[in-house]
């Protein structure tokens, strides 16, 4: 297994790592049946991508075997924001039959999290998604990690993050406290639940606490029920 180097660019302070510990401990109660987890949003730049990534990260942290999936194959940013070194391949190769699952799991230098990269960038992503291999991919790997974390492109913009979510056990919606519209909200939610997928809550990021910095303007955020904030 080839590992992956990650070097963060933001340390958390110690309050929003208590945020994602809080987090893990909501996942946690919501059952363990629910173990594969798709993490999306309404639009672009709400920050799913961080969420997912530090969720991985404080579920690895507390002895659990993670695998952190990165199935955005539109416009990932996760290779730049965690300064990977080009990764050989990825989920793509795996969902086009050019890779195995053992040739795109790779092991981190951060204790317990695994990582599938997304590969390059196929012209057609929802039919790959689609075609049998994702699935199959997430029930086997259920038998060798305690969560699978799943990053997706936004729904509020492609269909994608809804045939994820369809296959894992549950999903979390990242909501931009300054920018995410309750109409968007609840267009995602629908499109979740019409996928049949347990929309499990809603983490609220980017929230500003006027000037005092509970969560910090970039990281923040708070995860409970979706009617928790509307």
């Amino acid at each position: 297994m080839e590992k992956l180097e990650i070097r963060d660019d933001v340390e958390l302070s110690n309050r929003e790592k208590e945020v994602y510990r809080t987090l893990r401990t909501n996942l946690e109660f919501t059952g363990v049946e629910n173990r594969a987890i798709a993490v999306t949003s309404c639009t672009p730049n709400d920050g799913k991508s961080v969420v997912s990534y530090n969720l991985s990260l404080a579920l690895a942290e507390s002895g659990k075997n993670t695998l952190f999936v990165d199935a955005d194959l539109r416009k990932s940013v996760l290779v730049h924001r965690l300064n990977l070194k080009n990764p050989s391949k990825g989920l793509s190769h795996l969902l086009s039959g050019q890779a195995g699952a053992n040739d795109v799991i790779y092991s981190t230098n951060k204790k317990n999290l695994f990582m599938i990269p997304s590969g390059i960038f196929p012209s057609n992503p929802t039919e790959l998604l689609s075609n049998g291999r994702f699935e199959k991919l997430v029930a086997g790997l259920k038998g060798t990690f305690d969560y699978i974390v799943v990053d997706t492109p936004p729904l509020g913009s492609v269909i994608d993050a809804a045939v994820i979510a369809k296959i894992c056990d549950g999903s979390v919606l990242v909501l931009a406290a300054d920018k995410s519209s309750r109409n968007e909200a609840k267009s995602v939610v629908g499109q979740l639940k019409a996928a049949n997928s347990n929309v499990l809550g809603v983490v609220l990021n980017k929230v500003d606490y006027k000037g005092n910095g509970y969560y910090g303007k970039k990281y923040g955020g708070y995860y409970g029920k979706y009617t928790s904030y509307y």
